[in-house]
């Protein structure tokens, strides 16, 4: 039982470190107060959409873009080495309009599988100094994406972090743990940055400046790593005064969700194997949360099941969970997502038991190639 009573005290210790990290951390984005801009920023843009394979979605989520409400922007379709009709697609996409570049990218040995590399030579032929980037299976919610993205953007903001939203679907359990995977990690990533420490971004809905771009050499630094183009960039980028987040409903980007768990656990390998090169205090963070969510959850079912007290245990739990969902509902309520809040308990469990079961599997075999 001795052992037992120093579970209980961990687990003291757990639900503590877990309410402070929900109020100080989280909290950050949960009380955030978003103020459009009052200056309208009319920068040009170039909107930046790498493409490997992505005829039909091409076809489908390029026009929504060519509709934004904005007076001067270019789209850089970059086709990387398709053997699909994506080339075709954008040739037929730029001739209908003017304000489409495309970039076409033959395979390298060197960087096959790289997504760094065509994103590189987009860039480079971008015309403008802003860079708002997305994926081809990637639309935006409104005609006012770009305004909202750029309106973010003065004298000091070199980047901005948006929200990279997945299309709902009724009836389905995966569905439900990709869109609140996504959910966990924006606010995340928005949280740090509100208190300065700014670490990931997505490249479904972000944007920076050439000039940033070009100022710490690119993707160079870790142009070895297939996976990244996005998040080690930002890790790299971005520091407190240079950064900043845009939760605007009309700033969101909707995507098309994995249907099958075997695509989407290729997708989530992907992006856990970068998580490896943060910078240290970023890694310590976000490993003090996820060792404490898999603490929680070990210490509860053990004193719940084997301890003489599971009232004083019940107790922290109902206290640690309406935190919780007092802290992820306003969050939620912001991202449009709150129908996933009375999940939050079965979602968590689930996330927590899979993300350590990804860790271990790019252990033994890391993924190669970003698609």
């Amino acid at each position: 039982m001795i052992v037992l009573d120093i579970i209980f005290y961990l687990f003291i210790v757990v639900v503590i470190f877990q309410g402070f990290f929900f109020f100080y951390v989280f909290g950050k984005l949960s009380f955030y107060k978003f103020k459009p801009s009052l200056k309208q920023n009319t920068a040009p843009v170039s909107v930046i959409v790498c493409a490997k394979n992505e005829a039909n979605n091409l076809k489908n989520f390029i026009p929504a873009i060519l509709n934004q409400d904005y007076p001067t922007f270019e789209i850089v379709l970059i086709n990387d080495a398709s053997h699909d009709d994506s080339l075709e697609i954008m040739e037929t996409l730029a001739n209908r309009s003017d304000k489409i570049k495309i970039v076409n990218v033959k395979p390298v040995e060197t960087f096959w599988g790289n997504k760094k590399y065509p994103l590189t030579l987009g860039i480079k032929a971008a015309k403008y100094n802003i860079l708002l980037f997305t994926d081809a299976d990637c639309k935006p919610v409104s005609k006012f994406w770009i305004k909202e993205m750029v309106s973010q953007f003065n004298r000091d903001t070199t980047i901005t972090l948006g929200y990279g939203a997945y299309a709902k679907v009724k009836h389905s359990f995966l569905n439900r743990i990709i869109r609140f995977e996504t959910l966990i990690t924006a606010i995340s990533y928005f949280s740090m940055a509100r208190i300065g420490l700014p670490y990931m971004g997505v490249g479904r809905n972000l944007a920076y400046t050439k000039q940033q771009f070009f100022k710490v050499k690119g993707f160079m630094q870790h142009m070895n790593i297939r996976s990244g183009d996005d998040d080690l960039f930002v890790n790299q980028a971005a520091n407190n005064s240079n950064t900043t987040i845009c939760i605007s409903p009309n700033s969101f980007t909707e995507s098309i969700p994995k249907n099958t768990v075997k695509e989407w656990i290729k997708q989530k390998r992907r992006h856990i194997s970068t998580a490896s090169h943060y910078q240290t205090k970023h890694k310590v963070i976000l490993a003090s949360f996820y060792t404490t969510n898999f603490l929680f959850w070990t210490c509860a079912i053990l004193l719940l099941t084997l301890w003489h007290f599971p009232l004083y245990v019940l107790s922290l739990i109902i206290l640690r969970l309406g935190i919780q969902y007092f802290i992820y509902g306003l969050a939620a309520k912001k991202l449009n997502e709150k129908d996933l809040t009375p999940f939050i308990p079965f979602l968590e469990i689930f996330l927590v038991l899979f993300q350590l079961a990804i860790f271990m599997s790019n252990k033994i075999s890391k993924p190669n190639h970003w698609k």
